[in-house]
């Protein structure tokens, strides 16, 4: 039986051997060439990037253009002075740029004002919470508020034949009691 358990290993004919041992030359030869290729590419790539780079550092608005300092312009020449009899009369001072900032009266937060608000219609009281079970959990005994908790209106009724839930034993144990 071979190794894959379909019956004797025969051997391989020679010309098999001698095809692969070719084929596994080429290959050899054919990844040498793609790798060269690509390190060619990466070089292009590189000396294309200086290029571009030294054409933005020379070039218009560049590093090292010349025109990068301002021009000196000449000062305007000198316009005669108008005829005061046409002059219109001076501006007034220009409006300052302070402002006055008006303060907001403070705000109230929202339970201040459903305090100072005109009592509503009273509510219902709220049933007080049952006390904590000792063999729960901490996390376990937290409780929703009741008031915004919805209600099934279709609950149905516990079975009393059912037999009580197994006793809640974690991966690590009994549970630890919460602290007091």
């Amino acid at each position: 039986m071979n190794k894959n358990g379909y019956g004797p290993q025969i051997p391989a004919p020679k010309y098999l051997n001698d095809f692969s041992k070719a084929l596994a030359g080429e290959v050899r030869i054919l990844l040498a060439e793609v790798g060269k290729l690509r390190d060619e590419r990466r070089a292009l790539q590189f000396e294309i990037a200086e290029l571009m780079q030294m054409k933005s550092k020379h070039g218009a608005g560049g590093e090292y253009s010349p025109d990068w300092r301002p021009r000196i312009e000449a000062p305007p020449p000198e316009a005669p002075p108008p005829a005061i009899e046409d002059a219109p009369p001076p501006p007034g001072p220009a409006p300052s740029g302070w402002r006055v900032v008006h303060k907001r009266p403070e705000r109230r937060e929202r339970g201040e004002r459903a305090l100072t608000k005109a009592p509503q219609a009273a509510a219902p009281p709220t049933p007080a919470p049952e006390p904590p079970r000792p063999d729960l959990p901490a996390w376990a005994q937290w409780r929703p508020n009741p008031l915004l908790a919805p209600t099934p209106v279709n609950a149905a009724p516990a079975l009393p034949s059912s037999p009580p839930p197994p006793s809640r034993q974690g991966l690590f144990g009994p549970p630890t009691p919460p602290p007091k």
